[in-house]
């Protein structure tokens, strides 16, 4: 059985409650969360526990092994749902003007877009991609390891009220139309324009049990790994680097490094602030 590291503010019987959970969740559904990193793991488990007024760890372990409704909202917890259109314009910029040249002239490009949530963030490289002029010749491959998040990034529709944000945001990040040109408005939420997503393939895929399914020319994993300890970071960091071409792109998380893991040898750095690097091994 994997140990997860030392988590704070529970007692040593509870730690072993966690862990006996995390085993028994991989064995009967497959869902390997064992080396995420305590603390992520420490918030999700007691808040489900509040919100169904639960004691102890086991009691929750008994309802998730007995109760597959009840393992879905559980698993929903592990899911990570914070993102937006053009979320920190700033790397959107600099991969416009880092990234791009390096790869305009490609006859194909394949992008892998790791943990693409509900599907802003891919919206927002198709969108780039379009007024750079390659979105055409470009295949970008969107996973998830949450099938519902999956469903609603295929379907494309976002909420009304988050455009005025979003809009800043792809002005930020250099964009050169006006935003409203790439969707419509249909019962207060926005849909975008079926071409967005017509090079798009959203399909699920576990980053922790899953291996590579192709070569990509640029790989955007960004804010995935705070969750994971450095072991399954590692782990990670080597399916990215046997998926990525010689001289391919590969976009991080701000507050992710590459410096720290077994890897950072095998790539330059393009832009130490946005997180971008380059594969030169």
């Amino acid at each position: 059985m994997s140990n997860i590291n030392q988590i704070s503010y529970v007692q040593p019987l509870q730690k072993l409650e966690i862990e006996l959970l995390l085993e028994a969740i991989y064995r009967h559904y497959g869902y390997d969360f064992r080396n995420y990193s305590a603390p992520f793991l420490e918030r999700r488990i007691l808040n489900r526990m509040a919100a169904e007024n639960l004691r102890t760890v086991s009691g929750l372990q008994e309802k998730i092994l007995h109760e597959p409704l009840f393992m879905e909202r559980f698993f929903y917890d592990f899911s990570i749902n914070v993102t937006e259109m053009f979320r920190d314009p700033s790397f959107f910029r600099t991969f416009r003007n880092k990234v791009i040249p390096s790869v305009r002239e490609y006859p194909a490009i394949r992008i892998w877009h790791v943990g693409c949530g509900s599907g802003e963030e891919v919206y927002s490289m198709a969108i780039l991609l379009h007024e750079e002029g390659i979105l055409e010749k470009t295949k970008i491959y969107a996973t998830d390891i949450n099938p519902i998040n999956l469903e609603k990034a295929k379907q494309g529709f976002f909420p009304l009220e988050k455009m005025k944000l979003y809009t800043t945001n792809y002005i930020q990040s250099g964009g050169e139309k006006a935003f409203s040109e790439y969707y419509s408005v249909k019962n207060e939420q926005v849909v975008f324009d079926s071409f967005l997503k017509r090079n798009i393939e959203f399909f699920q895929h576990n980053l922790v049990t899953d291996h590579s399914f192709n070569e990509f020319h640029i790989i955007i994993c960004r804010n995935v790994m705070i969750y994971f300890n450095k072991g399954l970071q590692n782990h990670v960091h080597q399916l990215l680097y046997e998926s990525l071409f010689y001289s391919g792109f590969l976009g991080l998380g701000k507050r992710e490094e590459i410096r720290f893991t077994d890897y950072a040898k095998y790539y330059e750095v393009l832009h130490s602030e946005e997180k971008l690097y380059r594969k030169n091994k």
